[in-house]
């Protein structure tokens, strides 16, 4: 062997005889300086932080149609709307997320710049684009539109026809939901909380008195058509009154 190499193997064996044999074999394993990756390894990490986001756009539409599935408390609740929703805010929030890993010891350099391989880049443009044009844009359309004849069916039926109709709207506004979560993430360690944080203040300041104000007009049908009123009026007060619930609760604790 030329000189050079022997020298630099000479540290890790004088370990080994010293009764630490780690110190040879991290020379084959990492070697006696930092080594780049392989190009192909760190265009495969581009690849998949680049389709973070259209991972985040399939997780909507399942949680748009997860509306359908069982009762609304129960979807919106610790159901399948809840985790669908949550892997979303897991995915658009992924590079921060990976922030933490050094604090835990692994480290966790993200690769900047583009794609160098080209199949690879071929192959993230081509995905990033069916899920933007096919999936969100006309699959997610259609869903949406067999939910409303659903509602039909469930109202001839004597059913309830809020489940489909919360689904068909969720599943048409997918883009505005996810701009609006992108609006959130805050670039730091914490964003993945601070997404969620913001979330339950758009819900409780906003989502909640437009339910709220649907309620009255619902409570006034069940009036006319003799039906019972009082559990609307509750969940009428209830939605105006969530926030200060969770404050006064926050306060007791």
């Amino acid at each position: 062997m030329p000189k050079a190499p022997v020298e630099s193997l000479r540290p890790g064996f004088r370990q080994a005889r010293r009764g630490r044999p780690g110190g040879a074999c991290q020379f084959f394993v990492f070697g006696t300086n930092d080594m780049a990756p392989p190009q192909l390894i760190t265009d495969f990490m581009r690849v998949m932080l680049l389709l973070a986001p259209s991972a985040a756009i399939i997780c909507l539409v399942l949680a748009g149609l997860s509306l359908r599935q069982g009762s609304i408390p129960d979807a919106l609740v610790g159901g399948n709307f809840a985790k669908w929703m949550f892997w979303a805010i897991v995915f658009l929030t992924l590079p921060q997320l990976i922030s933490w890993f050094p604090s835990f010891g692994v480290p966790a350099t993200l690769p900047g710049g583009g794609i160098g391989t080209g199949w690879m880049a071929t192959l993230q443009a081509d995905v990033a684009s069916f899920v933007q044009n096919f999936v969100m844009t006309r699959l997610a359309t259609c869903f949406a539109a067999f939910f409303i004849l659903r509602a039909i069916l469930d109202t001839v039926q004597g059913g309830h026809p809020l489940p489909s109709i919360l689904g068909a709207m969720f599943l048409l506004a997918i883009q505005t939901t996810l701009n609006l979560i992108k609006s959130y993430n805050s670039g730091t360690s914490f964003a993945t909380a601070d997404v969620l944080d913001n979330l339950w203040n758009y819900v409780a300041g906003t989502l909640c008195p437009i339910a709220a104000g649907l309620a009255v007009i619902g409570g006034i049908w069940n009036f006319v058509s003799r039906r019972p009123v009082m559990p609307i009026v509750g969940a009428t007060v209830g939605l105006l009154t969530v926030s200060a619930l969770w404050k006064l609760i926050t306060k007791m604790m």
